[in-house]
């Protein structure tokens, strides 16, 4: 089944974002997982074993923006994706500003 991992940068400093709690629901809102991310603004292994489906993903953005003592405008990222290959890995990365943000599908 697959795995998902998570990288978040701030775009502003050019670093890593430590500290940024994530969690991750199934489509009907059930918590699977949750995580913080790490020295290198990672969570490696936020869930292992994923089947197919429709999961969000949710970055508590406002509570890093105030650690840091930044004004935000988005106190909360939700990042909905599918998973359909399930012997692939899934990698949701996030690059981070206090007025934008960007995704992708991470490899």
């Amino acid at each position: 089944m697959s795995s998902l991992s998570t990288h978040v940068l701030d775009a502003v400093r050019g670093l890593p974002a430590v500290g940024v709690a994530v969690s991750l629901t199934d489509a009907d809102g059930a918590q699977m997982a949750t995580g913080v991310t790490d020295p290198d603004g990672r969570v490696v292994a936020l869930a292992d074993d994923l089947p197919a489906g429709v999961y969000r993903i949710a970055f508590d953005t406002g509570a890093w923006f105030r650690d840091q003592g930044v004004d935000g405008f988005y106190p909360e990222i939700v990042i909905c994706f599918t998973v359909v290959d399930v012997a692939r890995h899934h990698h949701v990365p996030v690059l981070l500003s206090p007025y934008a943000y960007s995704t992708y599908r991470g490899s």
